[in-house]
């Protein structure tokens, strides 16, 4: 290890040499201190998070991801495009150790320059708290400056396969002309009948209640005594003038005594409200009741995936915000293997467009899914609605489903959401995304980087100038 740290330290010290590492610390300590001041909150909780948290934190990840990747690109390949790396590899020092030492030393540069910028985000978001009107400053400190896990309902997906399965069979049978049908239009028949089903499940007609079972498992016991939210969501199945919609909530345990009901609300539609409920309406088990009661003359919908969840504490805010810091970390490190990896083979501007054009097909993963979605990259008739195919399609296709499942790995755990809205980033979380982001991509890129830089001919660098 004594060679991978000094490979380590002279990056290190190339940093220091040509102020790289101070420009970057400058830029993130004005962007973590001057976007607050210039960018005015609106006074509440959730807009003071939005610049905060969210905004810094966004500038910090892609300023640290930009200069990770052209650092990374550059540190290697103008080493050997400038002959210095030949003065290194004559030493009693292995190529794999040449390459993993650069990628330590740009990881920790990354983690000093991280702990910076965190540092003063978290100084802004104490400082800029005491700002807030009392009410917002409980507010933040019960949705955001905590660590809070959630609860839902049990997956209904049995059930709605099961009674997809059901329609589609009894039309089957009352209409033997489906048996004709191709098989991409009983495909169509049977995804309508599943989105209806679906449907069934998350309607709230006029006038009826709709009701929730949580169970909270384990934490059942602390959480007796403890304050939750409610985090709700809903759609509208017609468009209301006013734009809201009215709503009462009841919460406790049907067989017992203690039982909370909410005044009328006012809810918009589309919109994540966070409801107060007091601590004590857990029953025996260990499980939360929920009753909706939808009083208006048009059917509301709440999404099975987040229309309904429990938040409540686990933790506190500086650990939870450290995990977070550790997550960005790893997908630096992850950055700086890409780079590295290209640098291997390809001289500097060629790794440096590589790697650059790699990190904008993660940015465009939604425009990817989507066609995927469609099962063809044309966009078809929009008259018709019905989709257009490419002879690209059998080949570009897989190649999507390949790169978003990749893609996927790395957003297992979304920090930057996670820590916005006062989510918990468990030990867990941060151990899955050094697992899938460090351990397997970034595994990926290092032994095919290593293999690249040990095959390469570095003499031929010195006969070129």
């Amino acid at each position: 290890m004594q060679q991978i740290f000094a490979i380590a330290g002279l990056t290190w010290r190339a940093a220091l040499r040509f102020k790289l590492f101070l420009v970057i610390a400058t830029l993130l300590v004005l962007a973590v201190v001057g976007l607050p001041l210039i960018i005015k909150d609106d006074g509440t909780a959730s807009g003071f998070t939005q610049i905060i948290m969210t905004y810094t934190l966004t500038v910090t990840a892609g300023l640290l991801g930009l200069s990770t990747l052209w650092l990374s690109c550059g540190t290697l390949a103008r080493d050997i495009e400038e002959c210095q790396i030949q003065v290194v590899a004559t030493k009693p020092v292995a190529r794999w150790q040449i390459w993993i030492g650069k990628w330590l030393g740009i990881v920790s540069l990354n983690a000093a320059l991280l702990a910076l910028a965190g540092a003063c985000i978290y100084g802004m978001l104490l400082w800029r708290a005491t700002k807030l009107p009392p009410a917002e400053q409980i507010a933040l400190h019960q949705q955001v400056l905590v660590a809070r896990g959630s609860a839902r309902e049990p997956s209904y997906e049995a059930e709605i396969n099961a009674e997809t399965e059901r329609i589609y069979q009894a039309r089957l049978q009352q209409n033997p002309e489906f048996a004709n049908l191709s098989r991409a239009d009983k495909e169509e028949v049977r995804s309508n009948i599943f989105e209806q089903v679906v449907t069934s499940f998350e309607l709230v007609p006029p006038g009826y209640p709709r009701e929730w079972r949580i169970d909270l498992g384990h934490e059942k016991n602390y959480l007796r005594d403890k304050p939750m939210q409610l985090r709700v969501k809903f759609n509208s199945a017609d468009h209301n003038p006013v734009g809201t919609y009215a709503g009462v909530w009841v919460v406790g345990d049907p067989n017992g005594t203690n039982i909370w009901q909410s005044a009328p609300m006012s809810l918009a539609p589309d919109t994540a409200h966070e409801i107060d409920i007091p601590p004590g309406l857990l029953d025996t088990n260990g499980v939360l009741t929920i009753v909706f009661v939808n009083p208006n003359n048009t059917a509301l919908l709440f999404p099975l995936d987040d229309g309904m969840e429990v938040l409540y504490p686990v933790g506190g805010f500086a650990p939870n915000f450290a995990r977070g810091l550790a997550v960005i970390l790893c997908w630096l490190a992850l950055l700086a293997a890409v780079g590295l990896a290209a640098a291997s083979f390809l001289s500097f501007p060629v790794a440096a467009f590589l790697s650059m054009a790699m990190l904008l097909v993660v940015f465009s993963s939604g425009t990817l899914a989507e066609a995927v979605v469609a099962g063809s990259i044309t966009s078809g008739n929009g008259e018709t609605g019905v989709s257009g195919h490419s002879a690209l399609d059998m080949f570009l296709i897989p190649l999507f489903k390949g790169i978003l499942f990749l893609v996927g790995l790395t957003k297992d755990v979304s920090p930057i959401d996670l820590l916005s809205t006062g989510r918990a980033i468990t030990w867990g979380d941060l151990g899955l995304a050094f697992a899938h982001i460090v351990l397997i991509l970034g595994g990926v890129f290092i032994i095919a980087g290593i293999i690249l830089f040990n095959r390469r001919e570095l003499a031929t660098a010195q006969g070129n100038q």
